[in-house]
């Protein structure tokens, strides 16, 4: 169990998984970076991580010049659970959109009631 896959490849499948975000949300999205690393040293399982200050939690009189939030998405993990590149491109589309949803303000219990946990 483990795909094989150039970092090339996973990066252009998680640019695909931005581009599921509609429009309106995705002009919603500022001060947010987008990274790709191997694994988390922390957690080896964990597949993505929102860093920051979800939009819902910001007080803009205190925010400006603030470093940019962090997506990070750990190619490694992702590619050690899935048998097929199609599970890649779903488990990829899946956490990107739920370190996503975390900007928002959307919390782990409403994802995995909304079926992206």
């Amino acid at each position: 169990m483990s795909v094989s896959m150039s970092d090339d490849r996973f990066e252009e499948l998680v640019g695909d998984a931005l581009d599921l975000i509609p429009p309106e949300l995705a002009r919603a999205i500022d001060n947010v970076v987008v990274l790709i690393e191997p694994r988390s040293d922390e957690d080896p399982h964990l597949l993505g991580l929102y860093h920051g200050i979800a939009l819902t939690d910001r007080d803009f009189s205190h925010y400006g010049g603030a470093l940019p939030d962090t997506i990070t998405i750990y190619r490694d993990a992702i590619l050690a659970m899935c048998h097929s590149e199609e599970e890649v491109v779903e488990e990829v589309a899946i956490t990107v959109i739920h370190e996503i949803a975390h900007y928002f303000g959307i919390d782990d219990e409403r994802l995995h009631q909304l079926g992206w946990g």
